[in-house]
């Protein structure tokens, strides 16, 4: 049986992805950053260290927030916060070394082994897709770490306050997005090799 060979993506498309991937972290930093110029503020004293919590267990703000911009009533609003950790605060009262040694390596590789796999021309069209998204998420929420000691994190969805989705920011969207494409790739690739023996077995 041979074997066939993957071909790697040509040029333009790695500059396409390369473009996109610039593109879609400009708009994260750039939304991060009128987040902090219109949904917050400097606070009137000298806050206390980054991420870290005072003796009531309340982190201290770096910048206060102001009114939230409602989009809909009940439902849907931009309102300023700080996110220390990871998803759903995960890590969020650690030491500032300690997440930027898990999460700067961890970005880091994400986005060099997606690029490294694009370029080897692994997967197909979606997996083309999600590349840009997922690396442009992790690597827009590094800057901040990098920045700022903390990610900027400003959509907030609710259902009248019964629900309240953990808020979040243009590079949550983009991983999300990329990494369901990433999956629905993957259950598709794998539906058509159960299928490709049947096939060649009925042939046979």
């Amino acid at each position: 049986m041979s074997q066939r060979t993957v071909a790697r993506r040509s040029l333009a498309s790695l500059g396409v992805c390369l473009v996109a991937l610039l593109v879609l972290t400009w708009a994260d930093l750039a939304t991060k950053d009128w987040a902090l110029d219109q949904l917050s503020r400097p606070p009137a004293v000298e806050p206390g260290p980054v991420c870290m919590a005072n003796a009531d267990g309340i982190t201290y703000f770096q910048r206060l927030p102001t009114p939230p911009l409602v989009l809909i009533d009940d439902y849907l609003e931009f309102r300023y916060a700080e996110n220390c950790g990871a998803a759903f605060g995960v890590l969020n009262h650690s030491p500032a070394w300690l997440r930027l040694l898990l999460f700067a390596p961890a970005a880091s590789a994400a986005v060099i082994g997606l690029l490294y796999l694009f370029w080897s021309g692994y997967g197909g069209r979606l997996f083309a897709v999600c590349v840009p998204l997922i690396a442009s998420g992790a690597l827009g929420n590094l800057v901040d770490r990098f920045r700022l000691g903390y990610v900027v994190d400003f959509i907030r969805f609710h259902v009248k306050d019964a629900f309240v989705y953990p808020t979040f920011n243009v590079a949550d969207i983009t991983i999300t997005i990329g990494a369901a494409l990433f999956l629905i790739e993957g259950f598709s690739s794998s539906s058509k090799a159960k299928a490709q023996p049947a096939s060649e077995e009925a042939a046979s």
